[in-house]
């Protein structure tokens, strides 16, 4: 894939059918980010794609930030190395003996991975410059969090702008991607935390997006199940019964919280009748390795 023909791409929206949500005159539908190429699906590709753009441009490498399950380092490495782009990624916490699969992809896509003190990592992860690396290297802080990410994550509204949507949902990490979907004020956007107690999230907006202010928007705190990257059999179950019901598979860090907190949403007649719903899936799958075996069943 050709990372700087982004324009190029066209991702399916796929109708997620449940008649009880019929019988209400709700209807839900999913733009599948997540197929758009199997190691940097989602959001990741576009928050990345400025970044890769001035990298080839300036004929730089690219440094990023991430932990041991990070979905940013695992795409970074994959779209650097089919960039052929120099990348190093900086790694929150100590070298283990055995790498998670996660980075153990990056190593595998020649990202250099450099390991640090959670402490020395809370300091450097926004910065940016770095020394030592400033000449050669283009920074790209964690999650691609930056008014340069934002900018990339909005070119996924090309993918729907025409469309007749009421409600644009997705998942917040940094909030970068939904800093850059809200572009139209004929929507109402709702962003679903995956973290516990992101009480930031207005000022994060505000400071990678002009004129959030102008868009009608809503933060949803009621789902991220214990924290980032915590779960519950509850949920676990859901993203199961979702993907037999639909065939379409979640990951239980992001996208699969979203879609179990519509579906609650629903059950419990937020939307109102003749809403038509779009859910954005931010890929991510390969976190799913994490989970134990046999957990899901996809």
């Amino acid at each position: 894939m050709d990372f700087l023909s982004i324009k190029t791409l066209e991702p399916g929206i796929q109708p997620i059918v449940n008649n009880d949500w019929e019988n209400k005159n709700i209807h839900c539908l999913m733009l599948r980010l997540d197929e758009l190429e199997t190691d940097v699906s989602g959001n990741k590709l576009f928050k990345l794609y400025y970044f890769l753009q001035q990298a080839i441009k300036e004929n730089k490498g690219i440094l990023t930030f991430g932990g041991p399950w990070s979905n940013h380092l695992a795409a970074t490495a994959s779209a650097c190395k089919m960039m052929n782009i120099n990348c190093i990624g900086i790694v929150r916490g100590e070298e283990l003996q055995v790498y998670s699969n996660t980075l153990q992809f990056c190593a595998d896509h020649d990202m250099q991975l450099k390991f640090v003190s959670r402490s020395v990592y809370d300091d450097i992860k926004m910065k940016s410059s770095i020394p030592h690396f400033d000449a050669g290297y283009i920074i790209v802080p964690e999650g691609g969090y930056s008014e340069k990410g934002a900018k990339g994550a909005a070119l996924i509204n090309q993918f729907f702008s025409n469309k007749s949507f009421t409600h644009i949902c997705c998942s917040i990490g940094t909030a970068t991607t939904f800093a850059g979907l809200l572009t139209n004020n004929q929507y109402k956007y709702l962003g679903f935390t995956a973290l516990k107690n992101m009480t930031d999230v207005d000022e994060r907006i505000n400071h990678l997006k002009d004129n959030a202010e102008k868009v009608i928007y809503k933060i949803i705190q009621d789902y991220h199940f214990g924290g980032f990257a915590k779960y519950t059999p509850e949920l676990i179950t859901f993203m199961n019964e979702f993907y037999q019901s639909h065939h379409i598979p979640l990951d239980f860090v992001y996208t699969g919280k979203m879609m179990f907190g519509i579906s609650d949403m629903i059950a419990n007649n937020y939307f109102p009748a003749d809403s038509r719903i779009l859910c954005i899936h931010t890929g991510g799958l390969q976190g799913n390795l994490g989970l134990p075996k046999n957990t899901l069943m996809f």
